[in-house]
């Protein structure tokens, strides 16, 4: 029988996705990319902001029409919107037949099975349950890079999220079975592993009493095949000396990190229950610099949060202008029921918090053409990820690029290259957010 998945939402999401998939090709399922044809079609949800429950619900929505009208016989809905909607989302659209929270992603098949018998399915463990980690999944990325989620779940509890209420609290994923798991995705082909969970930086915690990230990472350094590590989502306060000496250290772990700040005044961090102060973050900002001088650091900002002041989002600009950040994001506020936020005083009009993200991101783009004229000149490895239709041109990452997010390098050259290669490749142009090269004479020979 074909299945049909769309996973929506994060890469964590997409983590999840792909141990579905794991489960039901080694039950024989075949995966499909044609809606028209699939016997079973599986919506993994995401509901962190409005835009993308939103987004949730239409995908839903759209494929109900194949359930009622099509070769389609069973229609699932799993993830984030699953676990907070359950109840609405059988009431609301009949077509679904099985609904499965964040944690019973592992009972794939079973509901499946379920529902090709006539039955509607849902599951529902315990919040704070960590599904058991399968060491076989089928990666979706194209092959040549994949996630490893190494935790589930956050205790942090920003006035903001809504991540706990429906992820639970922070369980970190025994190392042994992350060990196995990055092994196989090495014997897929995969040559960049990116770790990602709610928060990386404080990995083994609750597991082995102290944070272990940078022994996970000394561990999966020794995985032949796998040739760059990268650490998405370290949460500026639980950076610690280990940690960053192993970046330092270790020749395939990248030197980049992403650091959600998400503000830098001060009043407007304590309202979001963050745990860090802009001089704090100024503090983490330059120790990474003066130890490891090359790395790219990532921040992801929220702006028009309740009771941001005009000051507060000008104190926010300079903070960004005085910081440089290689990589920046900027999210407008999004009040989410069921979250402390939601009912603060002050809500700001969505046209203002617009205003002032389209100013942020002017700014970064700025910095970022500074920053990419400053790399004119430089030799960087680059990893191949297509080819320019009809010209003599590669796209590709370097290791400051993380996929999905991040810029490219586009590549000039007649020599053929292919998709998971990589090039050393000399910088001879940028733009607002890509760099252009061609192939070192010592790699083009």
């Amino acid at each position: 029988m074909k299945v049909l998945f769309i996973s929506l939402g994060c890469d964590k999401n997409l983590a999840d996705s792909e141990e579905m998939l794991g489960i039901l090709t080694s039950r024989g399922y075949e995966i499909t990319d044609d809606e028209t044809d699939a016997d079973i079609i599986i919506v993994n949800t995401c509901c962190f902001i409005h835009d993308a429950k939103e987004e949730s619900i239409q995908n839903i929505l759209q494929m109900a029409e194949y359930r009622t009208g099509g070769k389609c016989r069973a229609l699932l809905v799993t993830g984030c919107l699953a676990q907070r909607y359950q109840e609405e989302i059988l009431k609301e659209i009949p077509e679904v037949d099985a609904v499965l929270g964040t944690t019973s992603y592992e009972d794939i098949a079973v509901a499946i099975d379920k529902v090709l018998e006539g039955q509607k399915y849902t599951e529902y463990r315990d919040i704070d349950y960590l599904p058991d980690v399968q060491e076989k999944r089928v990666v979706t990325t194209g092959g040549h890079y994949g996630y490893l989620k190494i935790a589930e779940g956050c205790d942090k509890h920003c006035t903001y999220c809504i991540i706990p209420k429906i992820r639970g609290n922070y369980r970190s994923v025994p190392m042994e079975k992350l060990i196995a798991q990055a092994e196989y995705l090495a014997q897929c082909g995969v040559k960049e592993l990116i770790l990602v969970a709610q928060e990386t930086t404080i990995y083994g915690t609750d597991l082995y009493g102290e944070k272990c990230l940078h022994k996970l990472l000394k561990k999966l350094c020794r995985i032949d095949g796998i040739q760059w590590i990268r650490v998405l989502y370290c949460y500026p306060e639980e950076i610690y000396p280990e940690l960053i000496d192993t970046i330092a250290e270790e020749e395939k772990i990248c030197h980049y990190l992403d650091l959600p700040i998400q503000h830098a005044s001060d009043a407007v961090l304590k309202r979001m229950g963050r745990r860090t102060s802009k001089e704090q973050l100024k503090e983490i900002v330059n120790t990474l610099r003066e130890r490891i001088p090359d790395i790219v650091l990532r921040t992801t900002l929220i702006t028009g949060f309740p009771g941001e002041t005009q000051q507060q989002h000008e104190e926010l600009m300079d903070f960004v202008d005085e910081m440089e950040f290689d990589r920046l994001g900027v999210f407008t506020y999004s009040p989410e029921e069921d979250t402390p936020a939601a009912s603060m005083d002050g809500q700001i009009e969505e046209e203002v918090k617009l205003d002032r993200q389209a100013e942020l991101m002017e700014l970064q783009q700025d910095i970022s053409i500074d920053l990419g004229q400053r790399r004119i000149g430089q030799d960087l490895w680059v990893m191949i990820e297509g080819k320019v239709a009809d010209e003599n041109a590669y796209v590709g990452r370097s290791y400051g690029d993380a996929p999905g997010i991040d810029g490219y390098v586009f590549i000039n050259t007649d020599t053929e290259l292919m998709s998971g290669d990589f090039a050393l490749v000399h910088i001879t142009g940028a733009m607002e957010y890509d760099l252009i090269g061609g192939l070192t004479d010592e790699f083009a020979e």
